[in-house]
Parts: structure tokens; sequence; C-alpha cells
């Protein structure tokens, strides 16, 4: 039996709230006649159906389309509804859910989810991120760079190296957190009309604050700028003026461990009054680290020795980091400095003890702590795998999103998974993949996800596509158009590669601008469509085509429709979209990328994709 047409969008047009309940709406073709037709939910963990009644629109393609309608309760136990959809016919059912429609009854974690209680920032969905990485973005003060053998990152081992710009890194595992470039926030501040020019709308820093190495991924002063990047006035100044441009700016926060250069954990003994946690067990910093009794065995995050794990069972850690009224959270949120977000490093993997336990709860703490200070904080968890539990909205506005984006992404462009082994997806099992991820997340978290193709800790996408800069624009575009928050991460726009950490941090090539205005631009008119479309910035998101190598979906938020469609293969492909399923009466499409039009019926869509090509429609 043919599967019927059955839609539920999740943006305002289909979920409207009110302070009790949500009123619902699902389409179905025009003469689907269902025997019975309801809005599964579940008050009071019992299940409830409510009849879904047809409502008459408006819409001039409701010769197409019939719309159904319904309201269903809030949850009042829990701040998170889960609901879905039974239609059925004769002997038949089918269940409409957030992977699409099945002809049983989903299970929870499949249906569509809204939390009532917590939303993300409004602001965070309609942003363009920029990820820098702060050494190797620019130059704009010499005066302070590290300099050679300026001191040791281990007591008397891993001396600093200072390299002109543009000298290769080394290789893997060799001296990649010892290496300086001199890149720092002067630089940064001095490229911001570059890129406001190139559609950028917020910053992501990694780490800023005094550490010892280049990644500051091992902190020693979390009050304070690393003087080798700047002074905290010329920090905020900076955010001031990205604020002023309307701009934002969200840091990295690493509160899972500290350097073994903390004064805390003084593991080089250089303070004077010899009051550090190593080496002695009467320290008043002993009970900050997870010390195995009088012993100098203490737990390292993931097992790295050089980054001694916090004890969050401390109150004086707790104290420090968020709940105090001068914690480190409330700290740089706070005027002068006032900055939009945080980024949390490793966040899952902090807890009580040596490994994560009740995490949670400390997720939601730091929450607390900083919609304490800014309710529009974004609060960005990074999870390399599955980040579900962390984003039902009480805990992380969005993620990293690896598990839901990036992972898939590669695998289907590239070929590649996570650990850079071969993996073939064709484009219905990629598409299944993504919906499995959204499923699991209200809609609004789903928004506010950070999608990126590469990041400081991936191979760069180009070198996984082995230099193929088609793979890397049509995987561009698909990035631009998917639900959550696009993320370029420096040097993209000029087309860099990279391997291995450290050779993802290469230093931004500015004087290949001028050769690369093509990837400039081509950057250029993807920022300029994501900012002025308001169906990719918080529209649905309806499938149109998956098949081997071709897929093609569509945004919607009303009338405003954009079509992205993705062609991995070598060869052309003419594909045929229902376009009458997505509501919409155009008949005429521009294409992004070139100055032809594309027509199509009342019902469908032919379009042409070249091969090892994506093409946008709007």
């Amino acid at each position: 039996m043919n599967t019927p047409f059955l839609y539920h969008g999740q943006d305002c047009h289909w979920v409207i709230p009110s302070q009790d309940s949500l009123t619902v709406r699902v389409v179905t073709e025009a003469g689907f006649e269902p025997t019975a037709f309801y809005v599964r939910c579940e008050p009071d963990n019992e299940q409830k159906l409510i009849a879904m009644n047809e409502v008459k629109t408006d819409n001039a393609a409701a010769s197409r389309l019939k719309t159904w309608q319904a309201e269903l309760p809030l949850n009042r136990d829990k701040p998170t509804t889960v609901y879905c959809f039974k239609a059925v016919q004769g002997n038949q059912q089918w269940w409409l859910h957030g992977e699409g429609v099945s002809i049983r009854v989903p299970g929870l974690e499949k249906q569509f989810r809204y939390n009532a209680a917590h939303q993300p920032p409004d602001w965070v969905k309609h942003q363009i991120f920029y990820q820098i990485f702060p050494d190797r973005f620019a130059n704009g003060n010499p005066s302070i760079s590290v300099k050679d053998g300026e001191y040791c990152l281990q007591g008397k081992e891993k001396p600093t190296l200072a390299k002109p710009w543009g000298e290769p890194v080394s290789e893997h595992g060799t001296n990649g957190a010892c290496e300086f470039y001199g890149g720092d926030l002067k630089g940064i501040r001095d490229k911001l009309d570059y890129l406001q020019a190139l559609g950028v709308t917020t910053l992501y820093l990694n780490p800023i604050f005094t550490a010892p190495s280049n990644h500051k991924y091992d902190t020693s002063d979390y009050f304070n700028i690393d003087p080798h990047l700047g002074t905290n006035e010329e920090f905020a100044e900076l955010v001031a003026d990205l604020h002023q441009r309307g701009m934002k700016i969200v840091l990295d926060a690493v509160f899972n461990h500290t350097s073994l250069n903390h004064p805390w954990f003084d593991g080089f003994e250089r303070r004077e009054d010899g009051l550090g946690a190593w080496k002695n067990p009467s320290s008043p910093y002993r009970e900050y680290y997870q010390f195995d009794g009088d012993s100098d065995d203490y737990v390292g995050w993931n097992g790295v020795k050089s980054l001694p794990k916090l004890n969050y069972l401390n109150q004086a850690v707790r104290d420090y980091f968020y709940q105090g009224e001068d914690a480190v959270i409330k700290h740089w949120l706070r005027p002068p400095y006032g900055i939009d977000g945080w980024r949390f490093d490793v966040i899952h993997m902090l807890g009580e003890g040596e490994g994560a336990t009740n995490n949670a709860h400390y997720v939601k703490a730091f929450r607390e702590s900083a919609k304490s200070v800014n309710q529009d904080c974004y609060v960005l968890g990074e999870h390399f795998f599955e980040a579900t539990q962390w984003l039902q909205g009480d805990q992380e506005d969005g993620a990293m999103n690896y598990y839901g984006f990036a992972h898939p992404v590669r695998a289907f462009f590239t070929g590649l998974d996570i650990s850079f082994d071969p993996c073939y997806l064709d484009a219905e099992t990629f598409a299944a993949w993504l919906m499995e991820a959204m499923a699991k997340v209200p809609w609004q978290n789903q928004l506010s996800q950070l999608n990126q193709l590469d990041s400081h800790d991936t191979m760069r996408f180009l070198t996984m596509a082995n230099g193929d800069e088609a793979t890397l624009k049509s995987a561009l575009m698909f990035l631009f158009c998917w639900v959550g928050v696009p993320c370029i991460y420096y040097g993209t726009e000029v087309a860099m590669e990279g391997g291995h950490d450290p050779d993802n941090r290469r230093t931004f090539p500015w004087e290949q601008l001028d050769n690369r205005e093509d990837m400039v631009a081509f950057i250029n008119t993807l920022t300029t469509l994501r900012r002025e479309s308001n169906a990719l910035q918080s529209g649905s998101l309806q499938w149109l085509y998956a098949k081997g190598d071709v897929l093609a979906f569509a945004r919607t938020l009303g009338d405003d429709v954009v079509i992205c469609a993705v062609n991995r293969s070598e060869d052309q492909a003419t594909i045929s979209l229902p376009l009458w399923q997505t509501g919409t009466t155009q008949t005429c499409f521009s294409t992004l990328f070139g100055s032809k039009s594309v027509k199509a019926s009342e019902r469908e869509l032919m379009m042409t994709v070249e091969g090892k090509s994506a093409q946008i429609l709007w």
C-alpha cells in the first residue's frame, strides 16, 4: 500500500502555543479521507487521543492540500510535551512523527516535542557564526607575541617556538601546542570590517584566557585574557565594537579541568607559599582536584595528566565557576565585557568524582548561572557524539552538532566517518540519519544547533574531500540551508586545507584573499541569502527527494520557500520534486548561483542538477 502524504511542520504556522495548550496543524493530500484522525499525547504519562478536525484555509493551494487541526494540553508535570499523529484508513494505520510516517505507533524518542518552560534565545537562529582560533587568525600587535624559548609549557619541558606567519605547523604528536604565530585580539578587531562584509554576525573564539599552550584549553587564570593575546581592556573594547556593529561573541569555557600551571594545582612548584595541591596533601586546594588519598595520583581529563580534572563536590570550586556572585560564568557576561554566550568544552564529562556523576545537575546549574545575568545568553555544549539528553531545553540551548550534522555530512560527501574509516551513505540513509537526530530534540533547540563542516578538532573539510572544491561548495550550500545555525571555520572562505590537529589550525593566508575572490564571493552570497530568508532561519523542513546520490529538501515559513538540491555523483541528474506538498503556489524560482530561473507546474518541479554540484532555488 502506498504511504499517504502526511506532513506537520514545527514553525509558528504549525505549532501555536497558549498558556495551557498547543494548537497543532497537519496537511494531507486533498483526497485523503481517513476513517479517524487523531493527535496523540501523554498528559499524566497516559495516552490521550484527540480528534483532528478539517479546517478551511484561504491558501490558494487548498485544492491540493487539506488542513487538519487540534488542540492538545501541555503537560503539567514536566516542561516537555510530546505528541504524534494517528490516521486510520480501514484496517491500516499511519503514524506521523519526527522521523516521518510509519505504520505503527512510534517510541517517544521519535515524537514531536515542545518545551514550554525552556526556550533558546531568539537571536541565535538568526546568526551566522565564524569560529576563530586566535593564535592563527591575524597578528595585530607583534610586540606581545610569544617569543622563541620565552617559557616552557610544562616545567622545563616543551619550550615555546615562535614561528613566522604562514610557516607550516609541526606534525601531529610533536610540537603542536608549543608553536605560536602571534595571532591576537587586535588582529581580530582589525579584521571586523572584513568579517562583517563577509556576512558574519557572531564570533566564536577558542579559549582566550591565560594558559601556557597556543590552544589554551589548559587554563591557568580564568579572570584574565592571556597577555600574548591582549588585555582585559582590549577585550572589552573588542566586544563593544562588535555590539556597536550589531554583532555578537561567544567564548570558550574550559571548566572541566585546568592546567598543571594553575596556582591551585602548581604542578611545577612555583608558588612561593608552597600551598599548591601537587605533592601536598595538606594544601587548601587539594580537594579542588581528584587525588587518590594522600598519593600523587590524580584524575586527568580523558586520562591526560597535563589536564587535572576539577572536583565539583567541592563548594569552593562550585562558587568559583558558577554559584558565587563573582563566579567566572557571571563575570564575563557582565559589563564591561558583556559577552553573548558560552561554549562549554567537554561539558558532558563534567561531574562528581572520576566520571560524570550528576552531570545533568551541573549543566543545569551552569545554565541557571548564565541566565541569571543574561537571560538571552546562548548556552552551547561541545559533544562529539549524540547530545540528545542535553538538548531537551533545560540544559543546553544548542550543541556543536557533530552527531546530527557534521558526522552524517562528512560521511555523505566525503565517504569518511568520525574515525576516518570508509563510510558510504546513500541519500535515503543520509536523510534518515539527519531526521533521527532532529526528531529527538525540541524544534527551537533544533534551530539553535551549531552546524559546522569542520572545526579546530577535525580535519579540514576540503582535505577530507581530497581537495575537491566542488564538493566543498555543495556541502557549504547544504550547511547554509539546513536546520540550525551555520558556522564557518576561519579560512574556509579561501579554501584552506589541513589534516589532523594541529595541521587544521594553520595561519590564515591573508595574502591569498585577492586570489580567492571567487570563494569569498561564494560565501558572501550564501550569508546574504541566509540573512534575508526567514525560511532558512526559522522555517520548517520538508524532504522532497532522497535517492542514490541526489537529495532535495525545502525550508518553508508561510509563503517563503527555499529549495536546496544536491547531486554528489559525477553525472547530471534530472529529478521531479512534488512541489504541491509544500503548499506553495509559486511556479517560477530563481537560482542562487547563475541568472537562469526554473519554472514549475502547480504540482511538480522538474530540475536538472549538474554532477558534483548543488542548487538553491528561491
